[in-house]
């Protein structure tokens, strides 16, 4: 009991080990953002070389929120529940790995395959590439669900309960986000990178196609190296299987743990207010967001650069152009991300609450797609002034265009962290697991994702295959955002609802950190406590 006594007066000393096992997990984002900032720059304007029409591009994407809405929260249920001697949570991050090197060779090798299949060689629509393209799409997508949800579970895991951990953990993984969505723009925005691997460039495969083949071949070798290095150094403790008998024993009962679905039911009705506007303010994020995600370089190739997907020769060269540019571009809104990311606490600081940080990042966005307007405008007069010559924008344009995408990063450097770190947070107090979650966190975000998809292509149709309208689509959503958000002032990074009764009565920021790190260590030494008598 002198031992507990001695626990309970100490503050918990760091641990390097577990800083660097952090960090380690969280650059497994850097190899699956990496694919990711690919799919982003890459794929859309790869669909229409496919001869896919413009309004249909959405529908494809549809795969991606759809298999994080199954894949996800089915992955953290089980990944919650694995008594593999491996470990939890290791097991799906191989497995995820596996399955994102089978959809990485379908889409690099869609157009080959698609000539084995039958699709002719002159210019139209390819249906056996677009086949193989939606199938490899769909493998893609789910591998990345699958190695996702087990890492940021991991994160929390080897924080130990810790909140300073866990905020470090989610930061650390928005950072390593950022560095492998710059090396995955850089690589798609070099115009030459196929030669690389010469073998990439076929009959049925031209320079565009060799560059997007290159590329991913080179994402799952990054992906693969670093998930290796997290299975091999990062140890986990084997789940014992009498340890699935804690729920009925805590509740008295002799029947099975809820199931998967049950346990959503459990979360949502124990699930206090602050936490379903975090799931809501996320949700219209996404909403306000996803249209510029998924067209952002097809924006620049069309409306900035003033290409053609499937025009002439040389409209097709000035689209492709602009998409690179729009890579490139890409590469300043992640840098900044990255950036920000590491100085969020710094942020919260200044402004009071996250209440406050998410307000003026939903004010960026709305200001940055009102922006998109304008840029458009002015290229399209160059060309005018150019007699609608088929050449690059002036600098000013260009200019316009990647600054609109560097401030984007500001309020992404948000999105990617603050709520993953609130949702780790809140699932300390044992109502649902880690990765289960995070698995309902990211409803919240595969969700309006799907709504946005089935709107898009409408609104594609409608004006003849502007981006714009979905962009101002974002302005009016970021307003709509500001409402929950301005009614949750208790929504911290560092802190969930049990301690917003410590919010309310603390007279101001400062003194809210203070006594929330008294209840951090009265936290660390109860559960130490707790250890020892068990032993």
């Amino acid at each position: 009991m002198v031992y507990v006594d001695t626990i309970e007066s100490q503050a918990p000393p760091p641990d390097v080990n577990i800083i660097k096992k952090l960090a380690l997990v969280a650059s497994v984002a850097a190899g699956v953002q990496f694919g990711w900032a690919l799919q982003l720059s890459l794929l859309t304007p790869y669909t229409q070389l496919l001869g896919l029409k413009h309004r249909w591009v959405s529908l494809i994407w549809l795969c991606g929120p759809i298999s994080g809405l199954v894949v996800q929260p089915i992955v953290g249920h089980h990944s919650d529940r694995c008594t593999s001697p491996f470990g939890r949570r290791r097991p799906f991050l191989v497995s995820g790995t596996v399955l994102l090197s089978i959809g990485v060779l379908l889409i690099g090798f869609a157009a080959d395959l698609g000539r084995h299949l039958g699709d002719s060689l002159e210019p139209g629509v390819k249906h056996g590439a677009i086949t193989v393209f939606v199938l490899g799409f769909w493998f893609l997508d789910i591998s990345n669900n699958m190695i996702q949800s087990p890492c940021r579970a991991l994160l929390a895991d080897l924080s130990c309960q810790n909140d300073a951990l866990v905020t470090i953990g989610n930061a650390m993984f928005a950072f390593f986000m950022a560095v492998g969505s710059i090396l995955g723009y850089a690589a798609g925005s070099y115009r030459d990178i196929h030669q690389l691997l010469p073998f990439t460039s076929t009959e049925t495969c031209d320079l565009n196609c060799a560059n997007i083949k290159t590329c991913f071949l080179i994402a799952v070798l990054l992906t693969t190296f670093i998930v290796t290095l997290v299975v091999v150094f990062v140890e986990e403790e084997r789940l014992d299987p009498s340890c699935l008998l804690y729920w009925q024993e805590n509740q008295g009962a002799e029947e099975k743990p809820p199931s998967f679905f049950m346990q959503i039911v459990i979360a949502a009705k124990s699930t206090p207010r602050p936490i379903w506007i975090l799931y809501m303010v996320t949700a219209l994020n996404w909403i306000g967001i996803f249209p510029f995600t998924l067209y952002d370089t097809d924006w620049v190739g069309k409306e900035i650069y003033g290409g053609q997907a499937m025009g002439t020769p040389e409209q097709i060269n000035l689209y492709h152009d602009g998409v690179r540019a729009g890579a490139f571009g890409l590469m300043f809104y992640v840098a900044v991300m990255g950036f920000i990311s590491l100085f969020l606490e710094l942020f919260i600081r200044l402004l009071g609450n996250v209440s406050r940080l998410w307000s003026v990042c939903n004010f960026i966005v709305a200001i940055c797609m009102g922006m998109t307007v304008v840029i458009s405008n002015m290229a399209e007069n160059a060309r005018d002034a150019n007699g609608n010559a088929l050449v690059h924008p002036p600098t000013e344009v260009k200019a316009s265009c990647f600054a609109l995408f560097a401030v984007l990063g500001i309020p992404q450097a948000v999105t990617y962290s603050i709520p993953f770190a609130l949702a780790s947070i809140y699932s300390k107090d044992g109502t649902i697991g880690q990765g289960l979650a995070l698995g309902l966190l990211n409803l919240a975000i595969v969700i309006p994702q799907i709504i946005v998809t089935l709107i898009s292509g409408p609104l594609d149709a409608l004006f003849d295959g502007s981006n714009l309208p979905a962009f101002i689509w974002e302005v009016l959503q970021q307003q709509l955002e500001a409402l929950p958000l301005s009614n949750c002032p208790q929504l911290n990074h560092t802190a969930t609802c049990k301690y917003e009764s410590l919010y309310r009565t603390s007279p101001d920021f400062e003194d809210f950190l203070v006594e929330l790190n008294a209840s951090r260590i009265e936290t660390y030494n109860r559960a130490e406590q707790q250890s020892v008598l068990q032993k």
